[in-house]
């Protein structure tokens, strides 16, 4: 168990590294068994964090991101958190103002991340396999840039499927109905 758990410190150690060392714009702890950020590595990225762009945390174990996070890698355009325990999102997410992606898909969200609503440049949203049954349409609909929503394997309400073209100017991804049963 603790040499598993030191190759997995020594693992996040050397990507932490590597994007250091070669200043990359991209930070990947996908698959890391991370239960939280460390906060050892907002000291180690100190000198790079301006140009740290893409983060993926995807596949580990986060039950939240905090808002030292959103903050520490202010000019994110691509956040990839997708297979987490997430539920909520920092209020500080709307700080992000060069977030374009962001991917909350297999989550535990049971509604749409509302500060997520007020992210200016935001385009794609991945919300896919969450609890979300409520959708708050008329902030969506105020997001400009917004061009893609995801909520597929959701169990959204049926108004949601009424919303179409021209009322939603993006992409809304959603699972086919289940067919009624017949008694």
């Amino acid at each position: 168990m603790q040499k598993r758990m030191g190759e997995a410190v020594a693992r996040v150690a050397r990507k932490v590294n590597d994007t250091v060392e070669n200043k990359t714009d991209s930070l990947d702890l996908a698959n890391c068994k991370l239960m939280t950020f460390p906060v050892g590595i907002y000291k180690a990225m100190r000198s790079v964090t301006e140009g740290i762009h893409r983060i993926s945390l995807a596949n580990n174990e986060l039950k939240s991101i905090t808002s030292r996070f959103v903050t520490t890698f202010s000019q994110l355009r691509e956040l990839n958190l997708a297979g987490n325990y997430l539920h909520r999102l920092p209020e500080e997410i709307t700080s992000l103002l060069h977030l374009r992606a962001i991917n909350l898909s297999r989550n535990r969200f049971r509604r749409f991340p509302e500060p997520l609503a007020t992210v200016p440049s935001l385009e794609t949203v991945d919300l896919e396999e969450n609890e979300i049954a409520e959708v708050p349409m008329e902030k969506l609909a105020s997001m400009a840039s917004l061009r893609s929503l995801n909520l597929r394997d959701n169990p959204v309400g049926p108004e949601v499927r009424l919303l179409v073209r021209p009322l939603v100017p993006f992409d809304l991804l959603l699972s086919p109905e289940e067919p009624i049963p017949e008694a």
